[in-house]
């Protein structure tokens, strides 16, 4: 069995690969075990990652973004003239991994594939990295592991390091983009996060901006004007320029971890500029003294005393700078560890957690055999061309297995489409026999939301039950919930048959499923299912600017039926499958084809 773990960081991403019976091994991409989880937008209308991404950066800075997983919480990316969506720039970045670990296992693909995110991650990010792999091609056999969680396994590796059931692990991350810290627990079958916090504003690129700022106070003065062109570039040559000097700012910090001064070569008419580590350590001790009280605060908070801990591990590439394990013991009278590489900890500590043994937030997408996962699609708006690149199976091409990402969407609001879902992972298995039952939420107003054709909906116009309706029957409101769903004759107004004052019916994929939208104040409610063996489904899902639950389950007669709920707004759907009477595959019919694309 082979098996792929990804630790998709902030500034590197890190891959390891488990193939063969061997044992694990870094999967190194351009030469590097690390690779920057950078993304440049060519004008060619190509996404180019890693470490051509930054050597394109010099050209034209404007068209490159170092740190995408940083802007996670971002909708669209502004690269040169292209509007991106940051699922296609960590998309792309995740394909790059993936063609590296084809070309290497010969043209086959890995059996199971698994993604470290933060243990603060929530639902909605998540599900953004789970989107984001699977429009990379990475294949159906996703799991999440919590950060902490691989970087206590990987601890326990080691010789002499095994956690017994009740020991306890803290684990201090340190990445480029933020802090991190965990309490780890050690059960019978695995680990579990019994603690976590963090520090969004802390990482490695805010110690680099510290040193950055630092140099620019020694040198300034020299020549103010073209000092301020290099911190507020207008033309490319500054933008250059800027990059060029930042990049050697971040390789003068990484040397005061190993050496005690280092030199910074500084562009013209500035003289070079040497720095020394007290000097840095002056600058971020403060940050640093935040990130060690708060892990602090953490262990006590999950009932330990930090002698008590089986040790304080330290993990990402910026836990290397020394004042952390000083501040570390001078704080918590406990000696650090570090183990290998900080930065390939996360990845290589995945390969060590059992899929029975994870606990703490984690995500197994999907429990059961999905279906087949369609190809990213391509937007229905005007975009730019792709490369014309290699055929797929040529030797300079991309692999067969992993298909090239959608490029990205352009600024104006694209008709919405299915799109990858966030698979049942999620899904909470409730006992059968429990109504399912669609409640309709309050308008919250004063939003304004898209429907497909692009067009603003304000929330409150979903509850006018006198709403102007198209050819089909859908107002504007019950529209962004259906989506891409309709335009086809496939659906009509179902008023006066339904519990609710407007709706639509359509039968889609040639009657195999039938599809009901309801707004207004009554909802329908699904007869009680059969008992026995049979499960209901609960999972939460999010498109199209709504968000809302869904429940799958069988009605009294045996059909698999899943309805679903909007947040905020008093509409509702449905959706009953003819033939097949799988709560699951309906659950996956609507993740992929049916919730309405984001």
């Amino acid at each position: 069995m082979h098996v792929l773990s990804v630790d998709l960081g902030t500034s590197n991403t890190v891959a390891v690969l488990a193939a063969h019976g061997r044992q694990p091994r870094v999967v190194e991409i351009d030469g590097s075990a690390t690779m920057p989880s950078a993304v440049f937008a060519a004008e060619d209308g190509s996404l180019v990652v890693g470490k051509d991404a930054e050597r394109r950066a010099r050209l034209d800075p404007s068209r490159f973004e170092p740190n995408p997983k940083r802007r996670v919480d971002e909708q669209q990316l502004l690269l040169g003239d292209r509007v991106i969506t940051v699922i296609d720039a960590l998309a792309a970045v995740l394909y790059r991994v993936g063609e590296e670990t084809v070309r290497q296992l010969g043209g086959q693909r890995p059996d199971e594939v698994r993604l470290t995110h933060p243990a603060q991650w929530g639902e909605l990010r998540r599900a953004a990295l789970v989107r984001a792999a699977r429009a990379a091609g990475l294949g159906h056999n996703l799991l999440l592991v919590p950060e902490p969680v691989a970087a206590a396994a990987h601890f326990a590796s080691f010789p002499g390091k095994a956690l017994a059931p009740g020991q306890a692990l803290a684990v201090y991350d340190l990445g480029a983009g933020t802090f991190d810290c965990a309490v780890v627990g050690a059960t019978q079958n695995g680990y579990s996060v019994l603690a976590e916090a963090g520090l969004p504003d802390l990482g490695g690129l805010d110690v680099d901006q510290a040193l950055f700022e630092h140099v620019g106070r020694q040198i300034s003065q020299y020549d103010p004007a073209r000092w301020q062109r290099l911190i507020r570039p207008q033309e490319t040559a500054d933008r250059r320029a800027q990059r060029a000097l930042r990049e050697d700012v971040k390789a003068a910090k990484e040397a005061l971890s190993r050496h005690p001064q280092a030199d910074v070569p500084m562009p013209e008419p500035f003289e070079d500029v040497l720095v020394t580590r007290p000097e840095l350590e002056s600058l971020i001790r403060p940050s640093m003294l935040r990130s060690v009280e708060l892990l602090a605060a953490t262990v006590r908070g999950a009932g330990f005393d930090p002698n008590r801990l089986a040790g304080i591990y330290l993990v990402g590439g910026s836990s290397r700078i020394p004042l952390v394990a000083t501040l570390i013991g001078e704080s918590l009278h406990v000696v650090a560890t570090s183990l290998d590489q900080p930065e390939t900890a996360v990845a290589l500590g995945a390969h060590h957690v059992s899929r029975e043994g994870i606990a703490g937030r984690t995500q197994d997408y999907p429990r059961h055999a999905p279906a087949p996962w369609p190809a990213p699609q391509q937007p229905q708006h005007p975009g730019p061309p792709q490369q014309p690149g290699f055929p797929p199976g040529h030797p300079g091409g991309p692999p067969q297995a992993f298909p090239q990402p959608n490029p990205g969407y352009q600024q104006a609001p694209a008709p919405a489409q299915p799109a990858a879902r966030r698979r049942p992972g999620n899904r909470t298995l409730i006992g059968a026999g429990a109504a399912l039952v669609v409640v309709a939420a309050l308008v919250v107003g004063g939003l304004f939301l898209f429907d497909g054709s692009g067009k603003t909906v304000d929330a409150a116009e979903c509850g006018n039950l006198g709403a102007q309706r198209d050819s089909e029957g859908f107002t504007d409101c019950l529209r962004q919930l259906a989506g891409g769903i309709g335009g086809q004759g496939s659906c009509n107004s179902a008023q006066g048959k339904n519990p609710a004052p407007i709706a639509v019916t359509c039968r889609v994929d040639s009657g195999a499923h039938t599809l009901s939208y309801y707004q207004g104040s009554d909802t329908p409610e699904v007869p009680d299912g059969p008992s026995g063996d049979n499960k209901e489904i609960t999972a939460k899902w999010q498109g199209n600017g709504l968000t809302g639950d869904y429940t799958a389950g069988n009605d009294e007669s045996g059909k698999a039926v899943l309805e679903f709920s909007v947040q905020g707004r008093p509409i509702a759907g449905k959706v009953v499958a003819g033939a097949d009477k799988d709560p699951n595959k309906l659950a996956d019919y609507f993740e992929q084809e049916v919730m309405p694309g984001s």
